[in-house]
């Protein structure tokens, strides 16, 4: 710690050292510094004179670039020792070389510069650790030596950060921007080297920035406590780019299943497409997991990750009440399609599926976010647009749901979609639809399903599909419309419907031997149809009052009346009866059942309707004197008279 300096006010300073200025100590003390030119040379009078001096080699500068430095107390200069003293927050900056401490020496004549900490109180306490950046690299240490033109240092108590390890060295020797020796050095994945619950030690090391730690003997620590996990060697990779290599596992401690070692393995960098990683646990009770994932991705075709985790989880010791074992698994997949690769078509999936308490049971710790996860949901779907005339959107779904709860599993495998556009099959390409042949439009949707409700344990077994629904239903909407009277406007349109169902029923009736009515489940083809259709008349009626004066300009009111008319035909032939008991009675039933997209109805409907609206619009001179136009506002919008009137 530097006693005895001659403060002046702080200000920024800045020098050139070039060449022999150094050595002659050329500098002035305060203000801002400039160095002063150097003395013309006599010209050389003799030929023996010049060939001497030709022979002498010239000295490059010393320090070749601005060097800028601040400080908050004191800044010294003496020439004496040609030495630079900043003392208190001092801050030096020279090419991409940051030094930031409580005091920084820097000597011109050898361009070393040393960084120390500074007492704060009467009782030594030191503060301000020096703080040093070399382009991308940073280091924390006690107190640091460090030349300008070797660019090499030595530091003590070092603490850097090399790709997600905290690296702490006794001492450290820079050779030069890409090698660093370390003494008595300790490196964790686990934090902060103060809060962490276990590191490696090494008593000779060899650090490479963003490249790889080479040590000699090394063992473990956990809890400063050290363990037989020793090597009489390690090498730990740190570069910042895509590479194969180890990965460090967790330390750590669960209450059922003793100490643990958690997400361990190994990174396999298989080309650069995709790569793929294994990763594995240990508990010293037994239990264990495995884990594989991989990401892929081609540029402008697609993109996806696929994971797969098997846990075997151990309760409890062999042999004593409360023992027990079993096994949880995931499959996790993930998959997009680019849009560029085709307009047309895509593929997508998302894929969340094992045992439906998987993340209740899972002593990962990457998984403890997700325990009050109920349902594992999963989908995968392939989209096809046949882009013609008429357009057709056309697809495949299949879609799985796992509730953890009831262990109940809903599947579909898969669903079929399929729409077509609206057509207009008797109106002229490219002019006006007149008429209502003309404006007669068909479209056309289709949805096939088969549909599996059962119980985790039964999921892909012979039993499964026993009580699968499958079902295909089309839709067909037609409508057109026309003037009638040349006032009135005219909708028509019904919608045909048709179901195929692969398997109907059939029941009996009561039997006296067996005391009940019995029901079959035939295998074969059935198919129902519907119809319904409709019809509109209305018209639209304006009344508009104009004003010379005031704000408002003008009024106008709308009405639209229309009636409406539906039926809903019978279709009781899809209808049967059979008895239900030894009284004779009986209920009537239709054999489509299992049908997933509904029954034929059996009862008959017509409708009919009347309506009004009735709106109320203003015109009134903007309040914006720069806008000549009139405003249109909104007074009433449909007003519906009933028994009075009432606003909606």
């Amino acid at each position: 710690m530097i006693t005895n300096l001659g403060l002046i006010n702080l200000r920024t300073k800045s020098f050139y050292t070039v060449g022999l200025l150094i050595c002659f100590g050329v500098l002035r003390s305060y203000g801002q510094q400039t160095i002063p030119d150097l003395p013309s040379v006599p010209a050389v009078k003799d030929s023996l004179a010049l060939a001497v001096q030709d022979t002498i080699p010239k000295k490059e500068p010393l320090l070749l670039d601005k060097v800028k430095y601040t400080a908050k107390d004191s800044i010294r200069i003496n020439k004496k020792e040609n030495k630079l003293y900043l003392y208190n927050e001092a801050e030096m900056q020279y090419q991409d070389i940051l030094l930031k401490s409580g005091i920084i020496v820097l000597d011109y004549s050898t361009n070393e510069v040393y960084a120390g900490r500074i007492a704060i109180d009467t009782l030594g306490t030191l503060d301000q650790f020096p703080y040093f950046r070399q382009g991308s690299n940073e280091v924390n240490p006690d107190s640091i030596r460090f030349n300008f033109d070797t660019q090499k240092a030595l530091i003590w108590n070092s603490k850097s950060a090399e790709a997600g390890m905290n690296v702490f060295a006794g001492f450290t020797k820079k050779e030069n921007d890409s090698v660093y020796y370390l003494q008595n050095a300790k490196v964790t994945t686990a934090g902060e080297l103060e809060d962490a619950d276990y590191y490696f030690k090494t008593r000779k090391a060899k650090l490479v920035p963003k490249g790889k730690i080479v040590t000699g003997f090394t063992n473990m620590y956990i809890a400063d406590v050290p363990t037989p996990v020793a090597l009489p060697f390690a090498y730990f990779p740190s570069t910042q780019e895509q590479a194969s290599g180890f990965i460090f596992p967790t330390i750590g401690e669960n209450n059922n299943r003793g100490y643990a070692i958690q997400n361990g393995g190994y990174y396999f960098d298989l080309s650069d497409y995709f790569n793929l990683t294994l990763l594995a646990d240990y508990y010293t009770n037994g239990s264990y997991g495995l884990a594989t994932s991989s990401t892929y991705k081609k540029r402008y075709k697609y993109s996806g990750s696929l994971s797969l985790r098997y846990e075997k989880l151990v309760t409890g010791e062999r042999g004593l009440p409360g023992y027990a074992n079993s096994t949880v698994f995931n499959v996790r997949w993930s998959h997009a399609k680019d849009a560029k690769a085709s307009p047309y078509s895509n593929f997508s999936a998302s894929v969340n599926y094992g045992s439906s308490d998987y993340y209740q049971q899972s002593v990962n710790q990457l998984n403890s976010p997700n325990f009050l996860n109920n349902n594992l949901n999963s989908s995968i779907s392939y989209n096809k647009i046949f882009p013609g005339t008429p357009r057709v959107n056309t697809s495949i779904t299949t879609t799985l749901s796992q509730n953890s709860q009831t262990k109940q599993v809903n599947l579909t495998l898969p669903t079929f979609q399929a729409s077509m556009e609206r057509i207009f099959p008797f109106a002229p390409k490219d002019s006006p639809k007149k008429g209502a042949i003309q404006n007669i439009n068909i479209q056309y949707s289709t949805r096939a399903e088969q549909r599996i409700i059962t119980d985790e344990d039964k999921l892909f077994k012979k039993g499964m599909f026993d009580e699968a629904k499958s079902g295909m239903v089309h839709n067909i909407p037609i409508s057109t419309n026309f003037k009638l009277f040349k006032y009135l406007s005219l909708s028509m349109g019904g919608t045909f419907k048709e179901v195929w169902t692969p398997k109907t029923v059939r029941y009996n009736d009561y039997s006296e031997a067996e005391g009940r009515a019995t029901k079959d489940t035939l295998d074969g083809f059935g198919a129902f149809r519907t119809y319904n259709y409709s019809a509109s008349l209305g018209t639209t009626l304006y009344g508009i009052v104009n004003f010379d004066k005031g704000r408002i300009r003008s009024i106008r009111h709308t009405v639209r009346p229309s009636i409406s008319y539906g039926i809903n035909p019978s279709f009781e032939k899809y209808y049967d009866e059979y008895i239900i008991d030894a009284d004779g009675n009986t209920r009537e039933y239709t054999r489509f059942e299992p049908s997933l997209f509904g029954l034929p109805g059996k009862s008959f409907s017509s409708n009919m309707g009347i309506s009004i609206s009735n709106n109320f619009e203003a015109k009134v001179v903007d309040r914006d004197t720069t806008n000549t136009e009139l405003k249109k506002i909104n007074l009433l919008k449909n007003l519906i008279p009933l028994a009075g009137a009432r606003y909606v």
